[in-house]
Order: structure tokens, then C-alpha cells, then sequence
């Protein structure tokens, strides 16, 4: 097994009463195993005791140790505080990183055992645990206000990201390096919820975490962590990740894995604007799907016997297979000649999450209709609705915040109500025949599970009362009137025709 680089990162912060201790407790049979490969790092958070004179003095006393001490010129607070010694580790290439605490409360002599299985690949992080024996958490002095309080917290935690962790708040914890090098720790938050979010990271990115057992000790160290403050900020940093990752109604870039924005999500088997799109498409149909991406809803159609025409900037394999023809177009620069279609007949376009994407979507609704009014298809159009209640609560907070998907993606050119979408699809010469509000994707979020139904049909039933505040999506579907060339060509026959009769009189 090749020897791996590994950091002891130490923080600490009015620690003088312990960390002497911490740094004595450390085996020195695992230092001098890995004496070539090993660094004690202290960062101390601008202590106002004696914690850097201390360990200072530690330095000097133990010059065959190789341990390092920095002192942060202003407080960065806990989690600010592990953001330095993460990146330090990134900028020396140590391979794995030890987090321990400058205060005593986790035992250093567990390190050998915790790191056991990183070395050996079986984990990309080991957590140590108090609450695998859990016993063992109230034996060691545990107050049971805050036992019970981690309990309830992991349940909650494990419950909304679908782990199944025995405990969440142990700042114990050893990472490898992929794990450090993938996450966006940077973007965390500097106070005590950082642990929380640096797990929902890992979670989220499927790395492997094995949890070992730790013993407790609660002496007389101080506790700098405000209960209620803390128990706020895990949960809603936990629910608005979910909210983020599910249904992109909040956006924050710690919680932004992705490379890119070519993700489409299927939402055909739950009441959606793909279902709303899909149900209105009869068997047998001559289709357009307009920015089709890879093929989710044209799959459906297929399996309805439709002919689909799949049209999107970027033709991927799985629109490819659902499809009669597919063409690459940019939407943003579209003429008549644009669309190669020679079907005898066109029964609906669909134009689902698109319309927000198009920066000249007057001109593109009218090109659309010069092209195809003669078919007189149907129309299905589906957006974003900007005037939802979350979006309208977040203005009156001053929040209104881009992300990568959702009603304020960030490649959006424009955003819609169902008034100003109405208006544009009537001025551009369609005539509305349905329009209808589409519920929040609870499914992506919680999981197709009765739960999650449950809220569709509430958030449907508060959509009845108020279309324009509950509903997250838009869904039209409007018919195309009579190009303005059609529309004279049949003028002018009409009116050659009754001449044609006056003169025959």
C-alpha cells in the first residue's frame, strides 16, 4: 500500500485549558509510522486567551514533531475556520485530513482506528459517532436536552436526504482528498452549520461514509454554540437543498455539483406540464416538440403511435430513438425556411419550458405561425410563472437569486405571469383556449410516495383559488390564427371571386 499524506487539522479557538492535552494525546506510534508523510496543522480563530502562546511553545518543545500554528488575523467563525485547513490541505497535497477539535471533546487516541478505512479504499470519509452505542452518550456526560435534540436533528436530516447516518453533529470526522477537491466547501457557511453542510455535500455526491464508534466526554470545556440558532440553520440549510436539487425554487452554489445545464427531468408520471402536454395530444398525432432535449416526452407520444419531429439545439441519442426526423436549430435565429417539415398534416406543437429561453419570443411566435398556420395546429406552451407565491415572498425579503434550473434559471431571457404570457401569445396572433397552473414537482422533491401526492393535490386545490399566486408552472394551449399572408391571399380570392360574379351579371 502506498503511504498517503495525511494532516492532522486542528481547530481551535480560546483553547488553553486543552490543547496541550490534544496534542499529547495524539499516538506517537501512528506519528512515527508515518513520520515522512504526516503534519499537525493548528488554525486558532483569533483566541483572546493564551491558545496560540501555548501551542507555540508546544512547537518548540517538541521540534521532531512536524506541527504547524496559524492565527487568523479577524474571528472566521467555526465553519470559516475549516476552510482554511481545507485548503491548505488542497495547496500541500496531503492525500487525507483529520478533524480534530483544539477543545478535548473528541478523542485523539481513535485516530489509528478511524482512518483504518480510508487507507485500506473502503471509505471516501469516516464520521466517528457517539450515537452508535448511544448509551454511551449519556454515560459520557452527554446533557440529554442536547441528546435528544441530536436524535430528533439526524431523524429529520436522514429523513430529507434519504441517508441513514446515527448521528449528524460529531465534529470528528476524516476525509480523503476527492471528497475535499469535489465539494464546494468554500460556499458553506462559516458558523457550526458547516458540518451540516459539508455532509448533505457528500451525501449528495454519493461519496461512501462509514461511521465508527467514539467515546463521549463532556468536561469543562466551552461551548460557543447557540442551541436554537443552530437547530434553525441545519434544518433550513438541509430543506433548501432539497428544494434546490428537486425543485430549483432556491439556489445556492453549495449545493451546485453540476457541470452543466443539460439536465432535463422526466415529470411524466405525476401531474406536470410534461402530463399536462402529454394529455392533450391525441393517439395517432403529427407532433412538433419544439427544445425536445433528450426525448422525454416524445418517448411517451411514440408509445401513442404519434409521428414526432424533434427539434432542439442540442440532439441527443434518446430524442433520436423516439423520433420520425430530428433537426438542430437555434431557436434565437429562426426563419420560415428554418423548419424542414413535409408532413400532409400537423395536429400540435409543443413548446414546453422554452418560451422563457428565447430572448426574441415576439418575432419567434410569429415566425412559428407564417410557418405553420396553415396546419392550424395546437398550440401546448409551458413557463415558468414568476408571480408565484414563493418567488413573490422572496422579493418582499430583497431575495432574487439565479440558479441553473427552475423559474429563475439563469439562461432565461425573459420571465412570465399569466397575463403578460397571454398577452404576448394574443398579440402575436394565437388564440387561447385553455389555460391552467401547474403544482410544485413535489415528486422530485420527497419521492413518488403518498406524501408527496398529497401536497399535489393541496397545492392544486390552493391553485383553484388563486391560479396566479399557487400555481409554479403555466400551461396554455392556444391555436394559431391565420398567417397575415394567408390571411390577404384569402382576401384577395374573396374579393376576385365577387368581381368575377358582378362581371357575369
Amino acid at each position: 500500500m502506498n503511504q498517503k499524506k495525511i494532516l492532522i487539522f486542528i481547530v481551535a479557538y480560546n483553547a488553553e485549558s486543552h490543547i496541550e492535552s490534544v496534542l499529547d494525546r495524539i499516538p506517537r506510534d501512528f506519528l512515527s509510522d508515518n513520520k515522512n508523510n504526516i503534519e499537525i496543522l493548528i488554525v486558532d480563530d483569533s483566541s483572546i486567551d493564551n491558545t496560540v502562546t501555548l501551542s507555540n511553545k508546544y512547537v518548540v518543545d517538541n521540534s521532531e514533531l512536524p506541527i504547524t500554528v496559524f492565527k487568523n488575523p479577524e474571528n472566521q467563525g467555526y465553519g470559516g475556520n475549516q476552510k482554511i485547513g481545507y485548503l491548505y490541505m488542497l495547496k500541500q497535497n496531503f492525500d487525507i485530513v483529520i478533524l480534530l477539535h483544539g477543545d478535548g471533546q473528541y478523542a485523539p487516541e481513535y485516530i489509528p482506528t478511524l482512518i483504518e478505512p480510508i487507507l485500506e479504499n473502503n471509505a471516501d470519509v469516516v464520521f466517528g459517532s457517539r450515537m452508535i452505542n448511544k448509551k454511551d452518550a449519556l454515560k459520557g456526560g452527554m446533557p440529554l436536552y442536547k441528546y435528544f435534540g441530536n436524535q430528533f436533528l439526524t431523524f429529520i436530516q436522514n429523513k430529507l436526504l434519504g441517508s441513514n447516518l446515527s448521528e449528524f453533529h460529531s465534529g470528528y470526522r476524516i476525509y480523503s482528498r476527492n471528497v475535499i477537491k469535489k465539494i464546494p466547501f468554500q460556499f458553506n457557511s462559516n458558523d457550526f452549520d458547516f458540518d451540516t453542510d459539508i455532509i448533505i455535500q457528500i451525501v449528495d455526491n454519493g461519496f461512501k461514509i462509514q461511521e465508527l464508534s467514539i467515546p463521549t466526554f463532556y468536561g469543562d470545556e466551552i461551548c460557543n454554540v447557540n442551541g436554537v440558532k443552530y437547530a434553525w440553520n441545519i434544518l433550513k440549510s438541509t430543506v433548501l437543498s432539497r428544494i434546490q436539487r428537486k425543485a430549483q425554487l432556491f439556489y445556492s452554489p453549495k449545493f451546485d455539483y453540476e457541470e452543466d445545464n443539460n439536465i432535463y427531468t422526466d415529470k411524466t408520471s405525476f401531474d406536470s406540464s410534461h402530463r399536462f402536454a402529454i394529455d392533450r395530444v391525441n393517439k395517432n398525432s403529427t407532433v412538433i416538440d419544439i427544445g425536445a432535449g433528450p426525448g422525454v416526452v416524445a418517448r411517451k407520444l411514440f408509445k401513442k403511435s404519434c409521428i414526432v419531429y424533434g427539434i432542439d439545439e442540442y440532439i441527443q441519442s434518446g430524442l433520436v430513438s423516439s423520433c420520425k426526423n430530428t433537426q438542430k436549430v437555434d431557436l434565437d435565429f429562426i426563419k420560415e425556411n428554418t423548419f424542414k417539415f413535409k408532413e400532409d398534416r400537423l395536429d400540435v406543437i409543443l413548446l414546453l419550458d422554452v418560451i422563457e429561453h428565447i430572448k426574441d419570443a415576439d418575432n419567434f411566435l410569429f415566425t412559428l405561425r407564417n410557418r405553420f398556420s396553415s396546419y392550424c395546429p395546437k398550440m401546448v406552451i409551458t413557463t415558468g410563472n414568476i408571480a408565484f407565491f414563493f418567488m413573490r415572498i422572496s422579493l418582499l425579503f430583497g431575495v432574487f437569486q439565479y440558479g441553473k434550473k427552475g423559474i429563475l434559471d439563469k439562461t432565461h431571457t425573459r420571465l412570465y405571469t399569466f397575463s403578460s404570457l397571454k398577452r404576448l401569445l394574443k398579440d402575436s396572433g394565437y388564440v387561447i383556449e385553455e389555460t391552467r397552473g401547474i403544482p410544485i414537482p413535489f415528486p422530485l422533491i420527497f419521492g413518488e410516495n403518498r406524501f408527496s401526492h398529497f401536497l399535489l393535490s393541496l397545492n392544486n386545490f390552493f391553485i383553484k383559488i388563486s391560479k396566479g399566486f399557487f400555481s409554479y408552472q403555466i400551461a396554455i394551449t392556444a391555436r394559431m390564427l391565420p398567417s397575415l399572408d394567408l390571411l390577404l391571399e384569402r382576401s384577395s380570392l374573396e374579393d376576385r371571386v365577387k368581381n368575377e360574379n358582378l362581371h357575369m351579371q
